[in-house]
């Protein structure tokens, strides 16, 4: 069986997808988001080491809360860089018809993430921002990564949500978001585009990991900002959701 280094759980959770589900929160990721919610996800040291089967029959336990649209996100940190042991899992709960959705950043590819990409039913693909050089700023990477996994779901046909978080400062600039709006306007397989605002609830966090939150300064966003770049979104796009 293969061992999945699981951070969390959440019940019944309600933003990480259609319905009610099941959030597997993994430990380790490769960007390092100024605003992360979860920094102690991370890190690729720490996490439960956990089997296959104890998520499978934990998912198993909660299928009937899931009804029709409902089933299992796995979030993070980010899920494909524990992608080779996913897998195995993902197959498992399909054959327990099981709704898959992945939550991921798009910034690791190799064989084993097409894999589990192929076996999700729905992808968050969260785009952190559109020009390279900011979103190096914010994250740590760039973004061609990203963009490149979301042409690959377009080409093979694999639903998927654009999630775009709107950092004052950050990631706010209108021309930014209209390039991205060009850039994916004519995207199929695009079922969602989810504004998320920018939050403070995670920053807590840095200062019991010993940490400086980098962005202590960054107002929240106002209500005028998030419908100005909602109707910029709609402009382009018929299934904008403001979160």
């Amino acid at each position: 069986m293969s061992i999945i280094k699981v951070h969390s759980y959440e019940s019944l959770g309600t933003y990480d997808g259609p319905g009610l589900r099941l959030v597997v929160f993994l430990q380790g990721c490769p960007f390092r988001c100024l605003y992360c919610a979860n920094p102690d996800t991370i890190s690729f040291e720490g996490g439960t080491p956990t089997d296959h089967n104890e998520i499978l029959q934990k998912a198993l336990s909660e299928k009937p809360f899931f009804g029709k649209r409902g089933g299992i996100t796995f979030s993070g940190g980010e899920p494909t860089a524990q992608a080779e042991a996913l897998v195995p899992l993902f197959r498992s709960l399909k054959d327990n018809g099981i709704h898959i959705c992945i939550d991921s950043n798009g910034g690791i590819w190799n064989s084993n993430v097409e894999t589990l990409l192929s076996l999700a039913d729905l992808v968050l693909l969260d785009i952190k921002e559109f020009n390279p050089e900011r979103h190096k700023s914010l994250t740590g990477c760039d973004n061609s990564r990203t963009l490149r996994t979301a042409a690959w779901l377009e080409e093979h046909n694999k639903p998927f949500w654009l999630r775009y978080v709107l950092v004052p400062g950050y990631s706010d600039f209108e021309e930014d978001i209209r390039a991205l709006c060009a850039h994916f306007k004519d995207y199929r397989m695009i079922q969602k585009l989810e504004i998320l605002p920018y939050h403070t609830l995670g920053s807590h966090k840095y200062e019991s990991l010993g940490k400086e939150y980098a962005l202590k300064d960054v107002p929240l966003n106002t209500p005028e900002q998030l419908e100005r770049t909602k109707s910029i979104f709609e402009e382009y796009f018929d299934c904008v959701s403001l979160n």
